[in-house]
């Protein structure tokens, strides 16, 4: 009998106030998924989820009786988010699938634990753990494949992926996470043969699972997998080896300035290099306006390794100036530059156009063309002091009456 491992998570009381409340009057609730399998990887916890026979309309009762917030977020489908001192933990019902189309599912409540088990995605997905007892229920060889870092689909693996078609960017996901060696010969083999069916996904789908498989330590390998495979060809066809390289040089450069993951940057650094064309693929993924702010940023213009990092950070913003760097300088100049911009906020330039009209200068065309000039000269000075800064005005306007 394999017995989930002790972890704090399990020692919060906003989850045993939750457990309590669905397991009373014989009530039955288990831990299950994320939680129970990173527990036994040994990794940490952030995510919680819990499955009961309860029907929905019970769950949300015995919460509400317990003094706890319920919010009906996959009502449909029997999720019921559970509130706890503003701490959310998702209660599904067990259910099976009766009718999928590929992107989602008609399901029906179940009572049958092994039911609920079998319309999983992976093994490693389907374990459940008793909380009182913290006995793991594992009926597809999950612990095995966990501990062999296999990512095995559960029964049928077309099966699996006609449910919904997302699962071929989660198997490449799971596999870069817990995968050692070469991937499950199955799930690779019917992921390959049907990567065009996700073209029938959406793009806010797709760009938000290939941001988690963007976020995990080192997914080169397995980027490169997927490109080899044809993968992205199907759905993103601009990501090709030279995608794969940029990512590489990122993560060098990642690791030699000691820096935390960014999905997003890392996301960029595979888009195009041309500008527009890096936008174009940004606006298509439905990513965020401050996202597709990034892409433009960090493609727009060329990279100038002589300039001072501090000058483009004053220009564009320091995020901006830190993704120009990494994207495109080698690790020690990208270590270099972000050492010049560690600690330094961009000053505020202390000329006014209200100052130039005082001086005589005709409001309009004029003013905007002189504090440019003036505003450049500052920068190339290195943001010099108030008195320094009213010097060059007032060169500035010398050399205009001359």
């Amino acid at each position: 009998m394999t017995r989930l491992p002790p972890a704090e998570w399990q020692d919060d009381p906003r989850l045993a106030a939750l457990v309590d409340a669905l397991s009373a009057d014989g009530g039955a609730v288990r831990y299950v998924g994320g939680a129970v399998r990173d527990t036994i990887a040994g990794l940490p916890v952030t995510d919680i989820d819990l499955a009961t026979p309860l029907l929905p309309q019970e769950v949300a009762r015995r919460l509400r009786d317990a003094g706890i917030k319920a919010v009906p977020t996959g009502i449909a489908h029997g999720t019921i988010t559970a509130v706890v001192d503003g701490r959310p933990f998702e209660v599904t019902t067990l259910r099976r699938d009766v009718a999928t189309d590929g992107r989602r599912a008609t399901v029906r409540f179940s009572t049958d634990w092994r039911e609920d088990a079998a319309r999983r995605d992976f093994t490693i997905n389907a374990l459940y753990a008793d909380p009182a007892t913290r006995r793991v229920t594992d009926f597809f060889g999950g612990l095995a494949d966990l501990a062999e870092g296999r990512v095995r689909f559960i029964g049928d693996a077309d099966r699996r992926i006609d449910e919904d078609h997302l699962r071929i960017l989660r198997f490449f996901r799971f596999h870069a996470r817990f995968g050692q060696g070469a991937p499950d010969a199955e799930a690779l083999a019917a992921v390959t043969a049907k990567a065009t069916t996700m073209r029938s996904l959406s793009q806010e789908r797709l760009a938000g699972e290939l941001l988690r498989l963007l976020a995990l330590p080192d997914p080169r390998g397995t980027v490169l997998l997927m490109i080899e495979r044809g993968i992205f060809a199907a759905i993103i066809p601009e990501f090709d080896t030279a995608s794969h390289d940029r990512l590489a040089r990122l993560i060098a450069s990642e690791r030699a300035c000691d820096l935390a993951i960014d999905p997003v940057r890392r996301l960029i650094a595979m888009a195009p290099v041309d500008a527009a064309k890096a936008v174009a693929l940004a606006t298509r993924l439905k990513v965020s306006t401050a996202i597709r702010r990034r892409f433009r940023c960090a493609r727009t213009e060329p990279l100038d390794r002589t300039a001072d990092p501090r000058h483009l950070a004053y220009a564009i913003g320091i995020e901006g100036a830190r993704d120009r760097w990494l994207l495109a300088a080698d690790p020690d100049d990208a270590a270099r530059a972000l050492d010049r911009l560690e600690g330094w906020t961009p000053p505020q330039f202390p000329i006014k156009g209200g100052m130039l009209v005082a001086q005589g200068v005709p409001v309009g065309p004029e003013v905007a063309r002189l504090l440019r000039e003036i505003e450049e000269q500052w920068v190339a000075d290195d943001f010099p002091d108030a008195t320094r800064a009213r010097a060059i005005m007032a060169q500035r306007l010398s050399e205009r009456s001359q």
